[in-house]
């Protein structure tokens, strides 16, 4: 698998090129402040045969307080007795946000068979954001074969929402016995555009306003482990104001949406720390499931909190829910900026499209 790496800063726009072998390449300067960690964990050897699968494991050492990068070395004894029969087994760790990207783009441009994300939703997310460039998937022009590159995951992070969509336990060998066994499932992943902005995407839930402002939040309180979500919502719910959106659903024509607390993108279930938002949300459906929450106080949701956990919150008063493929999203209130947010991370404000990719990657499930 000898090739090219390509090195692509976040925002900075430029591209280079090395000729070494990506697997061998150690702490090789990816911008300014980031560098790249890249290791063989076959007992040393970095031959790679025909024959053999090579598995990329992006983990991210700082997730849940550095407890993702402890279970990690854990597992490695386990994940080397099950794999290293057949597959090259390689390890990137990742020194900063959006590196995962970049490793994930250079391993599917190496031919890399799947890239696997060990951690939470975040290090998910951004995995999955590396399956593309410039608004379309990374490939790799020298395979012969049409396998293309899997997604797999490890859940090993603060949150592990996406996860609870297959009824995963939060268990990492249980996921190393799903890689072994290699099922693959095509999945949808969302695609969020803006004006003048990069095209982002998204695999899980994407939400707007007050859920989005709780996950802005939120993400200040990582040490807090689960507890973060509910600090976040608190502080959240100072000063919020319900407001007016307008809505373009399919590409027909503009509604508006009164007093709206919370629109919620689901391409799959759960956020939040296992709250069922869009509880019909598939990643293998075609459509995304919109939920939007209107003219909710702030004890609606200590009064039926419960029901948001359960899913069984479609039938309350003022939740209404609707299968799309897309939805542009406009604010038109005077009461300032609304939050966006798209797998637990803040993406800015409105306005913003929605759009599914139907089928867009192979997940190994």
């Amino acid at each position: 698998m000898a090739g090219y790496y390509y090195q692509i800063g976040p925002g900075s726009g430029m591209v280079s090129t090395v000729s070494k072998p990506w697997y061998l390449r150690a702490e090789l300067p990816m911008s300014s402040d980031l560098s790249l960690h890249r290791s063989i964990l076959q007992g040393g050897s970095s031959s790679s045969s025909p024959s053999r699968r090579d598995l990329v494991f992006v983990v991210n050492p700082r997730g849940a307080n550095g407890t993702t990068g402890k279970e990690w070395k854990k597992l490695l004894p386990y994940l080397r007795s099950r794999l290293d029969k057949d597959c090259n087994i390689c390890e990137s760790l990742t020194s900063g946000p959006y590196h995962a990207i970049d490793i994930t783009r250079e391993a599917i441009r190496e031919g890399a068979d799947a890239v696997i994300a060990v951690g939470g939703d975040g290090t998910l997310h951004e995995v999955v954001n590396g399956f593309f460039w410039a608004g379309k998937p990374v490939i790799n022009h020298d395979r012969e074969d049409a396998h293309s590159t899997a997604l797999g995951l490890i859940p090993l992070g603060t949150g592990s929402d996406f996860a609870r969509t297959w009824g995963w336990k939060n268990d990492p060998y249980e996921a190393v016995d799903r890689i072994v066994e290699g099922l693959r499932s095509r999945v949808d992943v969302g695609v969020i555009s803006g004006e003048n902005e990069e095209s982002h995407y998204f695999i899980n839930v994407a939400d707007i306003h007050l859920s989005a402002k709780a996950g802005y939040y939120s993400s200040r309180y990582k040490r807090f482990g689960n507890l973060c979500y509910v600090v976040g919502a608190l502080q959240a719910f100072m000063g919020h104001r319900n407001c007016d959106l307008r809505v373009k659903v399919n590409g027909g024509a503009w509604e508006i949406c009164s007093q709206v607390t919370a629109l919620c993108i689901g391409n799959a279930k759960y956020f939040g720390g296992g709250m069922r938002i869009t509880p019909n949300g598939d990643p293998r459906s075609g459509e995304f499931e919109v939920v939007m929450l209107q003219d909710f106080k702030w004890y609606d949701f200590i009064l039926k909190l419960h029901k948001l956990y359960k899913g069984t919150h479609l039938t309350v008063k003022n939740v209404s829910s609707r299968s799309v493929h897309s939805i542009e999203v406009e604010n038109i209130s005077v009461s300032g900026s609304v939050y966006v947010q798209s797998d637990g991370e803040h993406l800015g404000f409105l306005p913003r499209k929605f759009s599914i990719l139907p089928s867009v990657i192979e997940m190994i499930c």
